[in-house]
């Protein structure tokens, strides 16, 4: 007698349950190696509530307990790998940090400014130290509701309340949209069909802030903006690139966030800026508006991985908020295109190591019941250097050897 598959699949299934076998327990018990995608998808679930957008072998990993960040993606599958910084060791242990819990995650939402007289990270009077620097809990411990979840795409939204260093109090929602791209759309993105043998994930996030309160945000009293942050691996074979426009427009790039940054480790090139991304010296960069292309990205050479990340600049746009750790001349002369290598603070202790690849909109002087938007959209490609170089030179203006031979021993 010929028995159909359904019946078939029925009766293994029976067997399997009756032995005490799940069907799937082998796919559940399988080792990953730390690094890979499916590594740090056990272990967010097993800490969180993680939220997977997946699409064939790209995936997407979000944690609405952190603010609907993406924690980390993949283009190759379970064992592909992990593209973002994730520190295991602090979610592992329970505990809450002083000052900020780098959780880690490829891309975050924040809100700036950081520093200066209307910061939302330094309360009224006090020093702009690291002793007195306090990452507001909406934008660090505490978690964002889940709107609506689909196979590509999930929303997320909080109610918020600030207290800036003038005393000024804003109420807030935030609004966080990601959504996994298809190929298809990366290819329309890139103006060209992927190269043969590159592999790819893309993810877009779409943020609005609206202003909740009676008060409109001015001058005066202050604005904030969205401010995006990727946290990504860092080692000495990672470089960042930043294109910049030419001209005579100033000062080229900022880099005397936390000290003047070291000119081996930063080198302005004719149209592009390289920035050494190993995680051993605390080091921060930024491009203003009269400066910044709507692009940054980085080559990572050991692994083969090109990240680019793409931002929206309101061409018409010039009030950025300021975030540098002091009273300012002027606060809203801030920059729009930020990177960071993460270091050892002064007492030695170091919150990753990572580095970041960021970007802000600009200041967001609302009335009530009006928002902002600000749109950003990150790809991994991974594979052949030949292939990665043609992306490269479209995007960065910048072949992958030319970006690998920059920080050589000479």
């Amino acid at each position: 007698m010929k028995l159909s598959s359904t019946i078939l699949n029925s009766i293994l299934f029976s067997l399997l349950f009756s032995c005490g076998v799940s069907p799937d327990k082998g796919k559940k018990e399988q080792n990953f190696v730390k690094g890979t995608y499916g590594y740090d998808l056990r272990f967010l679930q097993k800490y969180l509530k993680p939220i997977e957008l997946k699409d064939e072998f790209a995936a997407v990993l979000i944690a609405p307990q952190y603010q609907g960040r993406v924690m980390t993606s993949t283009s190759s599958g379970l064992n592909g790998f992990s593209y973002g910084w994730i520190n295991h060791d602090l979610i592992a242990s329970g505990k809450v940090q002083p000052h900020i819990n780098a959780y880690g995650g490829e891309e975050r939402l924040w809100l700036g400014p950081e520093g200066g007289q209307f910061s939302i990270f330094f309360a009224q009077g006090v020093p702009f130290d690291v002793e007195h620097w306090q990452t507001p809990s909406s934008l660090d411990t505490e978690e964002f509701d889940v709107v609506s979840v689909k196979s590509r795409e999930a929303v997320f939204n909080k109610k918020i309340k600030l207290t800036n260093y003038a005393g000024f109090i804003f109420d807030l929602e935030v609004t966080r949209k990601v959504t996994l791209l298809k190929s298809s759309e990366v290819a329309t993105g890139l103006n060209q069909e992927l190269p043969n043998g590159v592999r790819v994930v893309a993810f877009e996030t779409d943020n609005r802030i609206k202003n909740s309160s009676p008060r409109a945000w001015m001058p005066e009293t202050g604005a904030l903006s969205i401010w995006l942050l990727g946290m990504m691996n860092p080692s000495p074979e990672v470089t960042i690139v930043l294109p910049y426009k030419k001209g005579d427009f100033g000062t080229i790039v900022k880099d005397d966030y936390f000290g003047k940054v070291p000119a081996e480790r930063l080198i302005i090139a004719d149209n592009v800026i390289f920035f050494k991304a190993d995680g051993k010296l605390r080091s921060k960069i930024g491009l203003s508006p009269k400066r910044a292309l709507p692009v940054i990205g980085s080559y990572d050479a050991a692994n083969k991985i090109l990240t680019i990340v793409e931002t929206t600049i309101d061409p018409t746009a010039a009030e950025y908020v300021n975030s540098s750790w002091k009273i300012q001349k002027d606060p809203f002369a801030g920059d729009v295109i930020n990177s960071y290598n993460d270091g050892p603070m002064a007492d030695g202790s170091q919150m990753g190591p990572f580095y970041e690849l960021e970007s802000s909109s600009k200041a967001a002087f609302l009335k009530p019941g009006e928002s902002l938007g600000h749109i950003q959209r990150t790809f991994h490609f991974g594979g052949d250097e030949k292939a990665l170089s043609e992306i490269s030179v479209k995007k960065l203006s910048v072949t992958i050897d030319e970006i690998k031979k920059v920080f050589q021993p000479k």
